[in-house]
């Protein structure tokens, strides 16, 4: 076999294919469609890029970029072909939002530009769509959240709300620490967009559903009758006493 095709060659090869081939997840901001049609083994992988930001190939370990954020769709767990997101995964999403059907003006803006050129697809093909933040800025704006002030006291708030989902009658499993931690930092964020360098109860209250309805499992005899997270939350946000 000639020197130029033995296999150790073939590997350098093949990993020099690998670094001009590198796969979506190489990206600063992530879109997961429909995630939960996921299998199990695209799920654990995900996992590792989310947590540790990093995707390990053939043994070798790759960086991802500082700002690698992960944003994701999911169907009803009820349709055909889903898998059930696994626990620790879920805890890795700061957030879980809601996205009811538009209302009607909306339906009815979106079916008139379908009769045009003004379609949401043309409009990104044609480059309508501008860059509006740069990685660098990103960077300053996520380290200009520490400027934000938490009271002592309105910490207490969030650690006393996320320890009371682990209590409640009708939770089975409750948040962990993960959610103490990204209803804080939401809360700050969500102050920061109200253009204040204070957290108020208000905001911690305004984040609470978003950080916790996926992270909460209901006991099945309460989930029969009915109850919904968010109603547990908004009970749980009763009960826990506000800071004055």
């Amino acid at each position: 076999m000639p020197a130029d095709i033995t296999g150790t060659n073939i590997y350098n090869l093949q990993q020099k294919a690998f670094t001009l081939l590198k796969g979506p997840i190489f990206t600063t901001f992530l879109l997961a469609d429909e995630i939960n049609r996921a299998p199990a083994k695209t799920q654990s992988a995900l996992l590792q890029a989310m947590q540790e930001r990093t995707v390990t190939i053939d043994r070798r370990t790759y960086a991802l970029p500082q700002n690698f954020t992960v944003f994701a769709t999911q169907n009803p767990i009820e349709y055909e072909g889903t898998y059930p997101l696994p626990e620790a995964q879920k805890d890795r999403f700061m957030l879980k939002i809601y996205m009811d059907h538009p209302q009607r003006e909306d339906e009815l803006k979106l079916a008139q530009r379908m009769l045009g050129h003004n379609s949401p697809e043309d409009t990104l093909t044609g480059g309508a769509v501008k860059r509006t933040i740069t990685p660098e800025l990103l960077v300053k704006l996520r380290l200009s959240l520490i400027g934000v002030r938490v009271k002592e006291d309105l910490t207490a708030y969030v650690v006393d709300i996320v320890r009371k989902t682990r209590t409640h009658q009708s939770v089975l499993v409750g948040a962990g620490p993960r959610a103490t931690q990204a209803l804080i930092l939401t809360s700050r964020t969500y102050a920061a967009i109200n253009d204040r360098d204070f957290v108020t109860p208000d905001d911690i209250k305004s984040m609470a559903i978003s950080v916790l309805n996926h992270r909460l499992i209901l006991r099945p005899e309460y989930e029969i009758e009915g109850l919904t997270v968010r109603e547990v939350i908004d009970d749980i946000l009763r009960d826990v006493p506000v800071p004055r």
